[in-house]
């Protein structure tokens, strides 16, 4: 398991807690209260008396428990782990005094961490470690970390003890999961078909030569080789492939339109599996893949990474990217988009343009952009409820809304095909197969 060790850092001033165990030790104080008040002696003073002889003994319990300074930390934690997987984190806890600590450990991650929420017991004597296995689930994607460790010492009579921060931080890195990899093997399948045992019978911008064969009837006249033929004393056809080496560009719109929620998780999540299939199935067609994560300024950028590092780079890039509410600046994104590359063959927008009023920048952009390459702009939408069987006025809105919403898309949706692009619309389930079956199909016609 790959880990990373972090040592301890400098710990503050310990303080005083008091455990379970003295509300007990007070209310044992109500006996002798009720018992000597029948006999005639001040109830008030037997409670003050108890009272007085339970502050004392908490405090001599305290100031005799063990001193938790002399606690080091040592953490062990996994660099990455994908959401959604268990990551088995360890604390190494050892005793540098002369006295046994007992008592309890808390490492203080977020609560998206998934943290177990009980606090483990420790028992540890003088000179001696022990390790502490904090097992964690996350449910969030990005930097998790916990700042410091909470270490209680408990006295000889378990009433009270001493409790000190220790300041340790730790971090783990949590991936997006790539849930949208089991539609991978279905189409490297297409793929390999497409490249190997089919041929492309009429050259396309996206095709190059791949052999010679019989002409037999159907065959496109405009593929015959008028030299093969002569040479072979019959009718040669040229047959074609798919082109390697191409450039496929990825922009994932990080603006205020990406936090929208859809489904169980927000719009740049879905964008993100879209990505990540794509670039999956483009590096196994021998294309190169180039990322780009976009609002106002880069929020995350992979290029001239390919082969087997290239999944690893880009999931790696996108894992602390959060969305920002803020427009994104559409002229500044295609700038950086022309920047990583000077002839990009497909360039793949993942972004939500669902509303006109709001798409406009980003149409008045988009003709730029398509008279240098083929675009694809894919939007994650969300599922359209079924309508109830008595709806009520609140359902006739929700509805009139939904069909507005719908009407806009279609709107806008148009007006990209206008500018010279395609639009694909899925929900977060289907967009990632449909955008790599699309890229599949342009590889099929040569346009790609």
């Amino acid at each position: 398991m790959e880990v990373s060790e972090i040592p301890d850092q400098p710990k503050t001033r310990s303080s005083l807690y008091v455990t379970g165990r003295l509300p007990l030790l007070v209310a044992i104080g109500a006996v002798p209260v009720v018992l000597l008040s029948g006999a005639g002696i001040d109830p008030a003073l037997v409670a003050w008396g108890w009272g007085a002889v339970c502050t004392v003994l908490t405090l001599a319990d305290a100031v005799a428990a063990p001193d938790p300074r002399m606690l080091t930390v040592e953490r062990r934690i996994p660099r990455r782990v994908l959401l959604g997987q268990r990551a088995d984190a360890e604390l190494r806890l050892r005793n540098t005094g002369s006295r046994t600590v007992r008592g309890r450990v808390r490492d203080a991650w977020q609560p998206t961490a998934g943290a177990p929420r009980d606090h483990p017991v420790i028992d540890i004597p003088p000179g001696e470690g022990r390790t502490i296995a904090v097992p964690l689930l996350p449910r969030r994607r990005g930097e998790l970390t916990s700042r410091f460790v909470i270490a209680r010492s408990d006295g000889p009579l378990r009433l009270a003890g001493r409790q000190l921060r220790i300041d340790s931080a730790g971090a783990i890195r949590v991936l997006p999961p790539f849930t949208a990899r089991r539609h991978l093997a279905s189409r490297l399948a297409r793929l390999r078909e497409l490249d190997g045992n089919t041929s492309v019978q009429v050259r396309g911008q996206g095709t190059e030569f791949d052999s010679l064969r019989e002409y037999v009837r159907g065959d496109d006249v405009r593929s015959i080789d008028w030299r093969a033929t002569a040479r072979a004393s019959t009718t040669m056809l040229r047959t074609w492939r798919p082109e390697r080496d191409r450039h496929v560009v990825i922009v994932i719109d990080t603006g205020r339109t990406a936090a929208a929620r859809v489904g169980d998780g927000v719009r740049m999540d879905a964008a993100m599996e879209a990505a990540l299939l794509l670039a999956a199935l483009a590096t196994r067609a021998g294309d190169h893949t180039h990322l780009l994560m976009f609002d106002r300024v880069v929020r995350a950028r992979v290029t001239r990474v390919d082969g087997p590092g290239l999944l690893p780079a880009l999931v790696d890039a996108m894992a602390a990217v959060e969305p920002q509410l803020i427009d994104t600046d559409w002229d500044a994104a295609f700038a950086h988009v022309r920047g990583l590359t000077s002839r990009p063959s497909l360039v793949v927008l993942l972004t939500a343009q669902d509303a006109a009023e709001a798409a406009r920048g980003f149409l008045g952009s988009l003709p730029g952009l398509t008279r240098r390459a083929h675009v694809l702009v894919g939007t994650v939408t969300d599922e359209s409820p079924a309508p109830p069987e008595r709806p009520d006025a609140a359902d006739v809105y929700r509805a009139a809304a939904a069909e507005r919403a719908d009407r806009d898309a279609a709107a806008v949706a148009a007006a990209i095909a206008r500018a010279g692009a395609e639009a694909i619309a899925a929900d977060p389930e289907h967009l990632p197969p449909r955008i790599a079956d699309r890229y599949l199909a342009l590889k099929a016609a040569g346009r790609l």
